[in-house]
C-alpha cells in the first residue's frame, strides 16, 4: 500500500459514521416535525376554545347565568322579552344522541362481531364494501331519507302527528354512527390473538362462548372507543336532525315530540341574527356549551381506556 493513502477499514468506518450522523439528523428533523404537528393541533384546540369563550362573555352582560343553563325557554325575537334557556336543547341534544346510541351499539358490535367470527370470506368482502360506502353517504341526503320515508313510517306505526320528531333523528343518527363503530370494532377484534381463541376452544368452548367470554372482553378497549368515537359523530351532526326532528324550541317529554339540538339552533339563527346582538353572542355561548360536553365525552372516554389498559395489565 502507497503512503499517502488510507487503510480500507479507516475509508468504511469515516462512511458509517456519516450514514450515522445523517441518520441522526433525519430522526430529529422527523421528531421536530412530529413536535410542531402535535403542537399546531393542540393551538388549533386551544384557539377555538378561546374565540369561542370570547365570544360568549358579552351574552352573559346582558343575560343570567342561572336563567342560561336552567330554563327551557330560547324565544330571541321574544315581544316582551328576549328569553335564551337551553335546557330544552341541551335535553334535545341528549336524548337524541342517546336513543341514536341505543340503536346504533348492539347493532354495530354484532355486525362487527358477524364479519369477525362468523361470515366467510365472500360475504365479508360483500358487506365490508357495503358499510363504508354507508359510511360516504351526505348527512343531507340521510336527513332527505328521514323525511320522505321514515317520517311517514313512524307515523303509520305508531300513530302520531307527525313522524319528524326525536326517534326519527335517533334512527338516522345510528345509522350514521354504525359505520363508525363496526370498523373499529372488527379491527379490534381481529387484533385479539389468535391464540385466545385456539386455547378456548381446546378447553371445550363453543364459537358463541369463545365469542362473549374471551374476545370482546380482550377487545372491549377498542369497542369503547368506537362507541365513544360514534356518539362524537351522533353529538356534532347538524344536517340530519336538522331536517327530521321538527325543530321544535319546546321541552321534549318522550321520543315522539319534535325537538331542536343545539348543533340545529345555531344552524338556523345564526345565518340569520344581527352581528354584535345579544343573540348573537348567545349563539356563541350554545357552541361553547356543545364543544364542553363533546370535549367531557373524549376526556370520559380517554379515562375509561386508560382505567382498563390498567387493569388488563395488573
Amino acid at each position: 500500500m502507497s503512503i499517502g493513502t488510507f487503510p480500507v477499514d479507516i475509508i468504511k468506518s469515516r462512511m458509517v459514521v456519516h450514514c450515522m450522523k445523517a441518520y441522526k439528523i433525519k430522526e430529529e428533523a422527523i421528531k421536530l416535525f412530529l413536535l410542531i404537528c402535535s403542537i399546531t393541533v393542540v393551538m388549533l384546540l386551544f384557539g377555538i376554545f378561546l374565540l369561542l369563550l370570547l365570544k360568549t362573555i358579552p351574552a352573559f352582560k346582558e343575560i343570567s347565568i342561572k336563567e342560561f343553563f336552567t330554563t327551557p325557554l330560547w324565544n330571541p325575537a321574544g315581544y316582551y322579552k328576549e328569553q335564551y334557556g337551553i335546557l330544552a336543547m341541551v335535553v334535545s341534544t341528549l336524548m337524541v344522541t342517546a336513543g341514536a346510541m341505543i340503536i346504533a351499539v348492539p347493532l354495530g358490535i354484532g355486525t362487527a362481531a358477524y364479519l369477525n367470527e362468523i361470515a366467510n370470506h365472500k360475504v365479508r368482502e360483500i358487506l365490508k364494501p357495503i358499510i363504508e360506502i354507508l359510511a360516504g353517504i351526505p348527512s343531507v341526503v340521510i336527513g332527505f331519507l328521514g323525511i320522505v320515508l321514515l317520517g311517514p313510517i313512524i307515523t303509520k306505526v305508531f300513530g302520531v302527528k307527525s313522524g319528524l320528531n326525536a326517534l326519527n333523528g335517533s334512527i338516522l343518527l345510528a345509522v350514521m354512527a354504525l359505520p363508525t363503530i363496526i370498523s373499529i370494532s372488527e379491527d379490534a377484534l381481529n387484533s385479539v390473538p389468535k391464540s385466545f381463541g385456539e386455547a378456548s376452544y381446546a378447553l371445550g368452548a363453543n364459537r358463541w362462548q369463545t365469542l362473549v367470554r374471551i374476545k370482546i372482553p380482550a377487545a372491549l378497549s377498542g369497542i369503547i372507543a368506537s362507541c365513544m368515537l360514534g356518539m362524537g359523530r351522533a353529538i356534532g351532526e347538524t344536517m340530519t336532525v336538522l331536517m327530521a326532528t321538527g325543530c321544535a324550541t319546546a321541552m321534549p317529554h318522550s321520543f315522539f315530540d319534535p325537538v331542536r339540538t343545539m348543533t340545529s339552533a345555531i344552524a338556523i339563527e345564526l345565518g340569520e341574527v344581527a352581528f354584535d346582538s345579544t343573540h348573537y353572542y348567545a349563539l356563541f355561548a350554545v357552541g361553547l356549551v356543545l364543544f364542553l360536553m363533546t370535549f367531557a365525552v373524549n376526556m370520559a372516554s380517554d379515562v375509561i381506556l386508560n382505567k382498563y389498559q390498567l387493569m388488563e395489565r395488573k
